[in-house]
Order: C-alpha cells, then structure tokens, then sequence
C-alpha cells in the first residue's frame, strides 16, 4: 500500500509535465478514484489511509489537510516531509510496478474537472452516497469501509467477487 501523498504527488507531476495544474479539489477526486479502480481490479487497497465521507465526497484525509490552502488554486508543489538531518524529500511511490496503473487512471480521468469528478463520486448508490445518507450527514467525518468501494468498483469493471 501506498502513502496518499506519494499518489498524490504521481498526479501532480503528470499535471506539470503537460502544464494542467490540479486543484485539491480534483486531486483528492483523482486518489479517491484510483484508490477505487484497484481495489476493484486487484482486491488490495491502493492507498494505506482511510477514505472519509465529508459533505462534499469522498475525502483522503492527508491530501485535503496537505494541500487545503491552495484553495481552489491550481497545486504548484508536490508535497514533501522533512527528514531527521532536516532535509526535505518528496514523497514518492514505494512501488514504481503502479506507474502503468496510474497512468491509466491519468489518461482516462485528468480531462475532468474537479467539479466533474466530484459528481461521479455522488451519484446514487456510489459508497459515499450510501455511508453519506446512512451515517455521514449525522457526524464530521465517517469512513468509507475498503470492501463497499471494492464492491462497488468491481460492478463497474464486471469483475466477478471471488469465490
């Protein structure tokens, strides 16, 4: 599994290498969904933090607190922590194996704004449509279990539950 703020800064880059800056917004909405893609697919979670029902989707709790003072600017940074001898380094995937995967998730989904991928993530019966109305609306915060997601992206890819 992955740090959220190693994907996160996957998607930052390919936003700066063809100079299409993302949003928080759409950035959360791009993890969020690739986090779902493979767990549909693989049946392993991509990311190692919880995803959050908040009035306005699914959240990745690191990656909102991360990047929330951009607003709805465009990110010009990845982000970075400082290490013990106080350098800063870059958070990176500990698993280069997922660049394909996520260059997929880039090609198919980085056309879309962040309102856009937003609506996705709020139709009827996506997981944070049911945690939202189930429990969501009543507190802060509330997470979205892994297994509703993998449940609800292997229908969109008819991927059959294994046996």
């Amino acid at each position: 599994m992955e740090n959220p703020l190693a994907v996160a800064n996957y998607f930052i880059q390919k936003s700066m290498e063809i100079g299409e800056l993302l949003t928080p917004m759409k950035l959360v909405k791009l993890v969020y969904i690739a986090h779902g893609w493979y767990l549909g697919l693989t049946g392993e979670p991509l990311i190692n933090e919880a995803v959050e029902a908040w009035k306005y989707g699914p959240v990745v709790p690191s990656i909102y607190h991360t990047f929330k003072n951009y607003g709805g600017s465009p990110i010009s940074q990845t982000a970075s922590y400082i290490t013990d001898s106080w350098q800063p380094v870059e958070y990176s995937l500990a698993t280069p194996q997922l660049e394909p995967f996520l260059d997929r998730i880039w090609e198919v989904y980085h056309g879309y704004t962040g309102v856009e991928l937003s609506a996705m993530t709020h139709q009827n019966d996506t997981p944070w449509q049911q945690i939202w109305e189930s429990k969501g609306k009543f507190s802060l915060s509330e997470t979205i279990p892994n297994d509703l997601i993998r449940v609800y992206y292997q229908t969109m890819a008819n991927v059959p539950e294994p046996a």
